[in-house]
């Protein structure tokens, strides 16, 4: 794996001219001399009584075109008519790889990377007891930027989120074979928590344990996906492993009906907020919603959310305070001064979840992504796909989003 994204791509880019496709013995078999009278007539005792010739060692790979190795296949090496005692894989610059030798075949540990020259040097054991050297070299396939698939990862390395903050992956070129790929993606956690994948296109997966993570929890993100046949020609363009933290409970949860919102961490409750949420025509969605990002201003158009500048609901306020997004659509929570006489007792919104600065402020400062909001009160639902809406199913439906399943 690369130390960057750029200089992997201009690696995996680069062509390797020149390269030398074969198989090639070193030590050759010695003859054998045997008997007194070497000039014995044919068929004579003597020639009857001498050993048969001892058969070369042959070394043989599972590569089918030594010109094109297939780089999502483990490189296997192996020997016939002998036994095989080592193998040495390097690159043209010398870079050793590791392998095992294990029931008389070698295996390489990692996988093979595109537009590369590789030589192995075998060493195998005759019949007789001798050693040949044999050495194979082969050229892997070259492939460009759209014949691989890059994994993008949330969280970020080392962040601290809220207990309702799924993983993340996404990938620049579609992954046709999922299940190839999830075999291949493991999600570990300190406490141990059982979780699912769940594939929303051929570029988006999830995942997100049984019920919410448990606060303190660390958790790793291993993304083995080098060379890993991803379907319809791509590979895997890197392996990825991201580290990160499960801080405080924090849940909010609103009624749109009482025009409340009642803040806990680590089930205390903190403090009750008076709110208001979306008015008719623009109902706020119940069910639960997670933080996907915080804004200390936020320019807010209704154009983006398709109410048009003519519009008599039109709006385009420079610097609403505080804004922690909800969903895609444009669900926020933020401070709303302007609809303080309405907070705690009726629905004024274009759909966001409003509250005085000071509230609004405080909440902010103790909020992290991945922080869930819980809603009710009113008929419009949350769906999985609009934000991080991963909750809004039963485990088992989540679940059934996998390619495994």
């Amino acid at each position: 794996m690369a130390a960057g994204r750029g200089s992997l791509r201009s690696r995996r880019l680069h062509r390797l001219n020149g390269a030398v496709a074969s198989v090639l013995l070193v030590t050759s078999v010695a003859a054998c001399d045997v008997g007194e009278e070497p000039d014995s007539a044919p068929g004579s005792r003597d020639e009857e009584q001498r050993p048969a010739p001892v058969p070369p060692v042959r070394v043989g790979t599972n590569i089918a075109d030594l010109r094109a190795a297939d780089i999502g296949e483990p490189l296997r090496i192996d020997a016939s008519q002998g036994t095989l005692k080592d193998v040495t894989l390097e690159t043209a610059d010398g870079t050793v790889l590791p392998g095992e030798l294990d029931d008389g075949a070698w295996q390489l540990s990692s996988r093979l990377e595109p537009g590369t020259d590789y030589v192995a040097t075998a060493r195998a054991e005759r019949t007789d007891g001798e050693v040949d050297t044999l050495v194979v070299r082969f050229h892997t396939e070259d492939l460009t930027l759209e014949e691989q698939t890059y994994p993008s990862v949330a969280p970020l390395a080392g962040e601290t989120v809220g207990v309702g903050m799924p993983v993340i992956v996404s990938f620049d070129v579609a992954v046709a074979d999922r299940a190839a790929f999830e075999r291949h993606m493991i999600v570990t956690s300190t406490p141990a928590q059982p979780g699912s994948w769940h594939w929303f296109s051929d570029h988006l997966a999830h995942w997100r344990p049984r019920t919410y993570w448990q606060a303190g929890t660390d958790v790793t993100v291993d993304l083995d996906l080098n060379s890993i046949h991803a379907g319809n020609g791509v590979h895997g363009q890197e392996s990825r492993t991201v580290d990160f933290h499960v801080g405080d409970a924090n849940i909010y949860k609103v009624n749109a009906r009482t025009h409340q919102m009642q803040v806990f961490s680590n089930a205390k409750l903190l403090r009750t907020v008076p709110i208001t949420t979306g008015k008719a025509g623009f109902t706020t969605r119940s069910g639960t919603k997670v933080i996907m990002e915080k804004f200390e201003t936020k320019r807010m158009n209704s154009e983006t959310v398709g109410i048009a500048s003519n519009d008599p609901e039109a709006y385009d306020i420079d610097d609403v305070r505080w804004a922690m997004r909800l969903t895609h659509s444009g669900e926020f929570i933020h401070a709303a001064p302007w609809s303080v006489g309405s907070q705690g007792s009726a629905n004024v919104s274009h759909g966001c979840t409003g509250m005085s600065t000071a509230d609004a402020g405080w909440l902010y400062a103790m909020s992290r992504r991945g922080d869930v909001v819980e809603y009710t009160g009113t008929d419009a639902r949350m769906t999985l796909d609009n934000g991080y809406g991963d909750w809004n199913a039963s485990f088992s439906d989540y679940k059934a989003g996998s390619a495994l399943s």
